[in-house]
């Protein structure tokens, strides 16, 4: 699929990354600026929750912390998984105008080839998808499923985008989709058997 977004006769992507462009404020440094905002903001209506004269948040307290940590935690395990992958960009490889041969995730690296690569899974799109925790924050099913198709959506435009410009595949971003996925629910069971009794 990735050759959709390549040509080989200008040898360029059908996006170019730069910064302070439109595309980067929408869909690279705005975007991930407006998500640690709203982490922060998720942070201080969790504090605020326990102040006894709000009593609105307190059932949402459980969700408000299951969002908090999926924020937190997943980009981080994405970004540790990245740091030992060793997995090429796209753009990187010699079919789309780099310098190095295909290799695979699961592919030894060529001795020869000396330069680390972390590219794998796809490390800008976990912020998005680290949204899909708000499926837990709302009560009633409708909000829960609203909240959930908008932080896929938000998620894939921002992997989509890295797609783009060459800087991952598809698959990149349905394993971090995936894998978000499966943090969430471990920090959503992790929550409910250790720090919830009800």
């Amino acid at each position: 699929m990735q050759e959709f977004f390549y040509d080989e006769v200008t040898q360029k992507w059908l996006l170019s990354h730069q910064k302070g462009s439109l595309l980067d404020t929408l869909f690279y440094t705005g975007i991930k600026k407006v998500i640690i905002v709203f982490g922060v903001f998720i942070l201080f209506l969790y504090l605020y929750s326990f102040k006894d004269s709000v009593q609105a948040l307190k059932e949402y307290r459980r969700g408000l912390l299951i969002v908090w940590l999926s924020m937190v935690m997943i980009p981080l395990i994405i970004g540790g998984l990245k740091s030992v992958s060793n997995v090429p960009c796209p753009c990187d490889f010699e079919h789309f105008g780099g310098e190095y041969p295909y290799i695979k995730v699961l592919d030894v690296m060529p001795q020869e080839i000396v330069k680390k690569f972390k590219c794998y899974p796809a490390g800008h799109a976990s912020g998005g998808f680290a949204l899909m925790s708000l499926f837990f924050l709302f009560k009633e099913q409708k909000n829960r499923f609203i909240a959930l198709g908008i932080a896929v959506a938000i998620g894939w435009s921002m992997g989509v985008y890295k797609m783009l410009i060459g800087d991952h595949y598809m698959s990149h971003t349905v394993i971090t989709m995936m894998l978000s996925w499966v943090s969430i629910l471990i920090i959503r069971k992790t929550m409910q058997r250790h720090f919830f009794t009800n």
